[in-house]
């Protein structure tokens, strides 16, 4: 790997992880997009690399929580214990079932364009209090559910699992404080997981399903800075900001992979 695409690569994961962690994203969603285009990473091989990117860059941001002592709690055992199953499915389905780029492109642009959408309008037009109220309370049946079936599409994408459930759980209400750590917790111990089954996988198939250690771990490293940063900075930047940015940032790549798979 060439010293420019090292540094690149760094450059990169340190301002997504800055920007993405404190509400919880640890900046492989919008990592990927850099590896495809940028970076040259193969296809599926992103996938893997990227859950190498989360596993790399998750403890920065779990340090900072864990020094606040906001780490740990019911809702981050719900999130693994649904996500971890989930994400070896997802590994399985991607080297097995979609391996080619345009259907790749489709599923990452059916999953970032009405996540990005759905966030700027939850963030624009927020629901009255008392919906709020009801939104946040989530059955843990109901919770450990959508944690398995954002497992599996995390496994497919290689984003872990916690950076959709994230989102997805302060879109309805639940405060940032509380799903920041749980999310960036099953976004770990699920790319651990999922890099795992990636490389096992690997022994038995044909094509680049390895991740690319190298780069993973410089664009890992600069995660692991920017975590820390982002972590650090959630008390102090107001939290409609951020939402509207990571909708705007999810919109504006889905919209991206759209225009790639219709050419």
């Amino acid at each position: 790997m060439e010293w420019s695409t090292a540094l690149l690569g760094f450059a990169a994961g340190l301002v997504i992880s800055t920007v993405t962690a404190p509400v919880g994203v640890s900046g492989a969603v919008f990592l990927l997009p850099v590896q495809v285009s940028v970076l040259g990473v193969p296809s599926p091989a992103v996938t893997p690399t990227n859950l190498l990117f989360n596993v790399v860059a998750g403890p920065g941001a779990l340090l900072r929580h864990h020094r606040a002592r906001s780490l740990g709690g019911p809702l981050t055992r719900l999130l693994i214990t649904g996500t971890v199953p989930g994400v070896v499915i997802g590994a399985a389905v991607r080297v097995f079932a979609v391996p080619g780029p345009r259907v790749f492109r489709f599923l990452v642009a059916a999953l970032l364009l009405p996540l990005g959408l759905w966030l700027i309008r939850r963030t624009l037009r927020p629901a009255r209090p008392a919906a709020l109220q009801q939104d946040a309370v989530l059955t843990a049946g109901a919770t450990r559910a959508l944690a398995l079936v954002v497992g599996a599409v995390g496994g497919i994408y290689g984003i872990g699992g916690g950076s959709i459930l994230g989102p997805v759980l302060v879109g309805r209400g639940v405060p940032v404080a509380e799903v920041a750590p749980a999310a960036l917790a099953s976004t770990f111990v699920t790319s651990l997981v999922g890099a795992g089954t990636y490389a096992l996988l690997a022994l038995g198939a044909d094509g680049d399903i390895a991740p690319d250690w190298a780069l993973g771990l410089t664009c890992g490293l600069g995660g692991l800075i920017g975590g820390y940063a982002g972590a650090r900075l959630q008390p102090h930047v107001p939290e409609r900001t951020l939402r509207l940015l990571l909708g705007a940032l999810a919109t504006a790549v889905g919209t991206l992979y759209a225009v790639q798979a219709l050419a």
